[in-house]
């Protein structure tokens, strides 16, 4: 596939497959390309953010729209573009979909991008649109784009109680962690993390990617698996579990 993806200040990780860090909390979102349908990873911190995807993702692919969306985990600055993208099939870790459709859940992730910096109209207008997922990932779920096939697995919880990550097959494979692992900074524990679980969600990520892929950060650069494997040991010494 011909895309220009630095042009537009994205990274190209493998045919068809790139991503690109937000400005503010260096956030990924990822993209794969199929012959059918166009999936994206994570949304962004806000309805403007997710528009100038939008926008790029358009001009990438020469006018194709976004297809499927698979949520990373439910923080605000993952998951609040989600809206812009209409007609997406939304894909989530089970239980993602009744955290976000809640009422609690809108005004919790309203309040803590307001406490993180985001602007507060700007919160409040994703939050009143927030989109749960429609569907849900108790365990692997394989998508067909066309001409390529995504894994999209369940292995958390840990980061959060609903961690999914993106396993793109190909000469390299591509894992999409989100903030099961982070590169730019140690890994962050809210009030929603699960620590006794997430070195083994490290394991599961490591079991499907195996040592020659690559795996990319919800914060940072993309690593290999002795980082990961480094982090995961790292995370049970921290959290004295093993």
């Amino acid at each position: 596939m011909d895309v220009d993806w630095e042009a537009y200040g994205w990274e190209r990780l493998a045919d068809g497959v790139g991503r690109r860090r937000l400005p503010v909390w260096d956030a990924t979102v990822g993209l794969v390309l199929g012959s059918r349908a166009v999936l994206l990873y994570d949304t962004g911190s806000s309805l403007s953010e997710g528009a100038e995807l939008r926008t790029q993702i358009a001009a990438l692919t020469g006018g194709r729209k976004v297809t499927h969306i698979a949520l990373s985990h439910p923080h605000f600055d993952h998951v609040l573009g989600t809206a812009v993208f209409a007609g997406a099939e939304v894909f989530g870790a089970v239980g993602s979909d009744d955290l976000l459709g809640g009422a609690r859940a809108r005004e919790e992730l309203r309040a803590d991008a307001v406490a993180q910096g985001l602007d507060a109209e700007a919160a409040e207008a994703a939050a009143d649109v927030l989109v749960a997922p429609r569907h849900v990932v108790s365990g692997e779920w394989t998508l067909d784009l066309g001409d390529r096939q995504v894994l999209l697995a369940n292995v958390g919880p840990g980061h959060s109680g609903h961690d999914l990550a993106l396993c793109v097959p190909g000469a390299r494979e591509v894992v999409f962690c989100g903030d099961l692992v982070e590169e730019s900074g140690e890994p962050q524990a809210g009030p929603d993390a699960i620590p006794s679980r997430w070195p083994d969600a490290l394991d599961r990520l490591l079991a499907l990617g195996g040592e020659e892929a690559a795996y990319v950060p919800g914060h940072g650069a993309v690593v290999d698996a002795t980082f990961v494997r480094a982090q995961r040991d790292e995370l049970a010494r921290r959290f004295e579990v093993s």
